[in-house]
């Protein structure tokens, strides 16, 4: 049976547009075919329906038409930049979002902002207006969309510079294609109507050529049919309704280190949204290679929505590439051509050996080459050759020269034949200390000193001997081969070191994170440990009230500048990086990352470097796991001070539902009776022995409200640490017999034995407080033991001290109670057949004694826990020092 229920994951995209303003596109192929003509008309319509429209950027071109049409609505001023000398404007996206209109209207999406704006991009301005709950109508043609980028110029040779990622348009609720012929277009253009009339002619013969209009015409069509298919296919997974929903295989852009690779990406992109699958991007790195893995074209495909990685490869890089895409199911792989070198195929570089490993090893995968005209463009400019290192070249000459002189000193001992073996140690040495090219040219200047010095004819580079020369040359390839298996056992040792050492970074953080206890422990450790790792300035701020607070910096900081500050909560906001080396508010000194546990945002992380660098791909990937672990340790201290305040929200709420249970019941019980005896003392007609009942019922209840009173503020006193005791030295015989004295009512008709030797010294205690422990503990047996059950009270020396106890021959305690009968509020045999009582007479008693410096404990009277026995420790009385 067909599953009939809604897509989750459509209904949390429905669910994530509320509160945001909806976006509409007016999209055209090209200019003048009447996109903001049509806003404005739509947005009058909207005002004519009530709606509140305000202008935040609308740019006329001193078109009369769409200049009558402005006139009609309200215009937000512009705020003023100072660029280049002179006073230009620019969208005020902090007056547009405190205005709060019903619907904005904004301009050519595609724009770039002025420097000190509060985005690189207009489309960035947009989204933060969409943020506040603002409607948005802007305009955009179909060459600035970023993977239509290469595909227009490829038609126009025009390269549009300033473009919108695709996800834009994918948010967008509406896209309303505006379309004009292409000869209408023209005539348009002929009369003035698109640009000023000294202009056309050169637009005509450029861009404005009719084929070029007609392939624009057809890429805006398919844009706005893609972007109605995705709607529909979104409608249909939130309702439930059949469909054909086909599994297709993800696709991978590959970028090589030394690649530019933004076609690629581009291309990859394109065809991951025309098959509607899932795309990755992979750049590759590795320690010695030729620099930061395509960074430009790193940040583009994580900007146009793939799932980016960096993977590390030092040995092979095809076998590591290959498991990757099996691992996620990859069956295309993308990536660009490398440039053709002429020494390309006697010494290729990693990429050209990427590929040639690709096309022999990945024969279940489908390879797409891409020809990057940016790359290309760079090879045709002239590049200077890289200066060798002189220090290298001295170190190289210096060990060959000294491999030389030990070689001649030897040489009456040894055959001339053997002496090749000192040279190829030397060469081995090189690689292994210095690396590849250091150790070929070690192998080179070994073999033109060991033919200058030691073949026939001597101090000539002539050989006579062939089997001289045989040797030269197996030594020479010998030596190469040699040096380069020692320089790539070196390049191993020293990736497996920096593995180590990053692993060994992160895993000292995790221990340190676990370990701490306090929310300020772990800021402490985070910002000091991302200091100490990428040799930078961290900082970190969560939320406190509606601003970002600095709860821990290092080195130490307490401000941030304004650019700072905005960056840090657009970060905060949008849960993207932001902040310099980012596509948003780059003029900041600070780089701040999200700090993210599921949808849940605590802060942002920033560092910034003392010489104004930006992190590098190697530096992101160690920062990207430490602000995981900084994000998971943050919300483990929250959710530790969640519990432990929920805990203490639980017991209150149970301590508070307990007194008032206990005050309703056992405050009411005694009143209840003293008034019913009071109304029966008042009838004339009772006999003296009935009076004197009534009056006996109203002394024993009113007492016994009175130890409930007394009670309850002992336990009070207690909880504020008001109870001082006022030790003195005491009788425990006399302090049994007044609390046998206080509940004699209670206690008549039960024996009552003690068991406390008279030559017992005293106990050093508050007789007052100690009187009421002995009322508290003979009232709890008395209520439980059952009528005519004898009480014991006891006491003996315990070295230093004296323990006293009271026990009974009752039922004794549940099993396992023994330290519950001294929380407060807790009763054996909760129910009618039980005695009555607020549950806070043994907490109280246990409250005094340790007041006093003495312990109490509960166990049974019997070995088969037959009979309860409270019994305690107490301090006995110092003696005086002599005089």
């Amino acid at each position: 049976m067909p599953d009939t229920r809604p897509d989750p994951e459509a209904l949390l995209a429905e669910a994530r547009r509320i509160g945001r303003g909806r976006l509409k596109i007016f999209l055209g192929a090209a200019p003048g075919v009447g996109k903001t003509f049509a806003m404005l008309a739509a947005a009058a319509r909207r005002a004519e329906g009530g709606d509140a429209v305000l202008i935040g950027v609308v740019e006329t071109h001193g078109r009369a038409e769409t200049e009558a049409m402005v006139r009609g609505l309200t215009v937000l001023p512009r705020r003023p930049f100072l660029h280049a000398g002179r006073i230009l404007h620019e969208l005020d996206v902090d007056a547009l979002i405190a205005a709060r209109p019903g619907l904005a209207l904004i301009d050519e999406l595609a724009h770039s902002n002025l420097s000190g704006s509060r985005h690189d991009k207009r489309w960035q301005d947009v989204e933060d207006v969409l943020a506040a709950g603002i409607d948005v109508y802007t305009t955009l043609n179909v060459q600035h969309v970023e993977t239509l980028n290469d595909t227009v110029a490829r038609i126009t040779n025009v390269r549009v510079r300033e473009t919108v990622p695709d996800r834009v348009l994918e948010q967008a609720d509406e896209i309303e294609l505006i379309d004009l012929p292409p000869d209408e277009l023209l005539e348009r253009l002929r009369a003035g109507k698109v640009y000023v009339q000294d202009q056309a002619a050169r637009a005509v013969a450029s861009f404005f050529a009719k084929g070029n209009l007609t392939a624009l015409r057809e890429l805006a069509m398919r844009t706005a049919a893609d972007r109605i298919d995705a709607q529909l296919q979104e409608h249909m997974a939130a309702h439930a309704i059949a469909g054909p929903w086909p599994t297709q295989e993800r696709i991978l852009v590959l970028l090589p280190e030394g690649a530019v690779g933004r076609d690629a990406v581009r291309i990859a992109k394109r065809s991951a949204d025309r098959a509607r699958v899932e795309w990755l991007a992979v750049a590759l790195t590795s320690l010695n290679g030729p620099g930061d893995p395509a960074p430009d074209a790193l940040r583009l495909a994580e900007r146009l929505g793939a799932d980016v990685s960096v993977v590390q490869a030092e040995g092979d890089a095809t076998a590591e590439i290959l498991a990757f895409a099996q691992r996620r199911n990859v069956r295309r792989i993308v990536l660009p051509r490398p440039s053709p070198r002429a020494w390309g195929r006697l010494l290729p570089n990693p990429h050209e050996r990427l590929l040639r490993g690709l096309l022999r090893h990945a024969l279940q995968f489908e390879l797409t080459l891409v020809t990057d005209q940016e790359a290309t463009r760079q090879r045709r400019r002239p590049q200077r050759p890289t200066a060798p290192s002189l220090r290298g070249v001295a170190i190289v000459c210096a060990a060959v020269l000294g491999t030389t002189v030990l070689a001649r000193l030897i040489q009456p001992m040894f055959p001339v034949v053997s002496l090749p073996l000192l040279y190829m140690t030397t060469v081995v040495a090189v690689a292994s200390r210095m690396g590849r090219w250091p150790a070929v040219l070690a192998a080179g200047f070994s073999f033109l000193v060991y033919n200058f010095l030691f073949t026939s004819p001597y101090y000539t580079f002539r050989i006579w001997n062939r089997g001289q020369l045989l040797t030269l040359v197996l030594f020479l390839a010998a030596s190469i081969l040699t040096g380069n298996l020692a320089a790539r056992l070196r390049e191993r040792v020293i990736a497996q070191r920096a593995i180590a050492d990053r692993t060994g970074k992160l895993y000292d953080f995790s221990r340190k994170a676990a370990a701490a206890a306090a929310f300020d422990e772990v800021v402490w450790a985070a910002v000091s440990h991302v200091a100490a790792v990428l040799g930078c300035r961290s900082i970190l701020l969560v939320p406190e009230g509606d601003r970002l607070a600095i709860v821990g910096a290092f080195p130490p900081e307490d401000r941030l500048g304004p650019r700072e500050l905005s960056a840090a909560r657009w970060c905060f906001d949008h849960g993207e990086p932001a902040g310099h080396g980012s596509g948003t508010l780059p003029a900041a000194d600070w780089l701040f990352l999200p700090l993210s546990a599921g949808e849940r945002r605590i802060g942002t992380l920033g560092i910034a470097f003392d010489d104004g660098r930006s992190a590098q791909a190697s530096d992101r990937r160690l920062l990207d796991a430490l602000t995981d672990q900084v994000a998971l340790a943050l919300e483990r201290i929250r959710l530790s001070d969640d519990l432990a305040q929920t805990r203490v929200t639980s017991e209150a709420e149970r301590l508070r539902s307990a007194l008032l249970s206990s005050v309703s019941h056992d405050l009411r019980t005694p009143l209840v009776s003293i008034l019913g005896a009071a109304e029966g003392l008042e009838e004339p007609s009772l006999t003296e022995d009935t009076r004197a009942a009534l009056l006996s019922i109203v002394r024993e209840e009113g007492e016994r409200l009175d130890r409930y009173i007394q009670n309850l503020l002992d336990m009070t006193r207690l909880g504020h640490g008001a109870l001082k005791p006022n030790a003195v030295p005491t009788d425990l015989r006399e302090l049994a017999g007044m609390a046998r004295h206080r509940l004699r009512r209670s206690l008549k008709g039960r024996p009552i034995d003690v068991f406390i030797p008279a030559d017992l010294a005293p106990a050093q205690v508050d007789p007052v407080l100690m009187e009421q422990v002995l009322v508290n503990l003979l009232d709890n047996a008395a209520k439980y033991a059952g009528p005519g059950v004898p009480i014991r009270i006891g006491a003996r020396l315990s070295g230093p001290r004296v323990t006293l106890w009271v026990e009974d021959d009752g039922p004794g305690l549940p099993p396992g109670a023994e330290d519950q009968v001294f929380d407060m509020f807790w009763r054996a045999g909760q129910g009618d057949g039980r005695g009555t009582g607020a549950g806070l007479g043994l907490a109280i008693c246990r409250g005094i004694v340790e007041a006093h410096g003495g312990t109490i404990h509960a166990r049974a009277t019997h070995p088969d826990g037959h009979g309860a026995r409270i019994e305690m420790t107490l301090p006995l009385t110092r003696p005086e020092s002599p005089a």
